[in-house]
């Protein structure tokens, strides 16, 4: 499914456990201040940097695959260009752990052609939104 109702992205907002790839070190970049924000909402962050060893007060993981915990949600911050190769990680996954169903690929980035892919194989994905806004609309 490919997320675009309120209640669609309501839905993705029950997760528990968020990955964020291309999660930043950097204060004030996007991909920091977003998972910051995510964390004082209740969500458990876990980034995937590998060129961080913690992040938010989080063990830092090099990759999807090598994450240990279960994940609810995978947040991207990515280029758009990477994006098909990100979803082939997530459907990898998603295959051999059963978790990590739903997608979410922040503001700015899109790939429609990997995402139908992905939606067919059956993960649900919202693409070119911001979760931090799009949380703040629908339970702020």
């Amino acid at each position: 499914m490919a997320a675009t109702s309120d209640d669609e992205l309501d839905a993705f907002l029950e997760s528990e456990t968020i990955a964020v790839i291309g999660c930043s070190t950097t204060p004030g970049k996007p991909a920091h201040d977003v998972p910051a924000y995510l964390q004082t909402q209740g969500y458990r962050v876990i980034p995937i940097n590998p060129f961080a060893k913690e992040i938010l007060g989080e063990r830092a993981y090099d990759s999807l695959a090598a994450v240990e915990p279960t994940v609810d949600l995978v947040d991207v911050f990515r280029p758009s260009a990477e994006i098909p190769d990100v979803l082939a990680a997530v459907k990898k996954r998603h295959a051999d752990r059963g978790d990590a169903s739903r997608v979410w690929i922040q503001l700015g980035i899109s790939h429609d052609e990997a995402v139908q892919a992905a939606v067919e194989d059956g993960l649900a994905v919202v693409q070119d939104r911001c979760l931090k806004v799009e949380h703040a609309r629908l339970r702020g």
